[in-house]
């Protein structure tokens, strides 16, 4: 059974910082992408960035220089770095994994990228106040 758990969620005000965790069990594939995404009540779920088996990464292109995807392959867990957050990042954050290779921000299908991802985790929110 694979499971993620996502932490690290809080409320930060306007060029702040945060650090999310996402930590991986279950899934057993040496190759694999493991995505994070975000989604605003009401709004699609929209991809953040990603990072595949290989550490290549790739993000959309408003957290471009802001945030950094990471992982720490022995202890089966991704991170993301965010830095100089704005109130537009205000979501809730949810890790995901799916096969190799990650698809490449921007896709031109949402659905169809979101669907590239076969496990999810619950999410963490994310607040920035101005």
């Amino acid at each position: 059974q694979v499971h993620l758990v996502e932490s690290g969620g809080g409320s930060v005000q306007s060029g702040g910082s945060l650090r999310l965790s996402c930590a991986v069990s279950g899934y057993t594939y040496s190759s694999y992408c493991m995505g994070w995404f975000r989604q605003v009540i009401g709004q699609e779920r929209e991809g953040v960035g990603s990072i595949d088996s290989d550490g290549a990464t790739d993000y959309r292109e408003s957290v471009k220089g802001r945030f950094t995807i990471s992982q720490d392959t022995a202890n089966k867990t991704l991170f993301l770095q965010m830095n100089s957050l704005k109130p537009e990042d205000t979501a809730r954050y949810y890790c995901a994994a799916g096969p190799y290779p990650c698809m490449r921000l921007p896709y031109s299908s949402v659905y169809t990228y979101r669907r590239s991802f076969n496990y999810w985790g619950q999410g963490t929110q994310v607040t920035v106040s101005s």
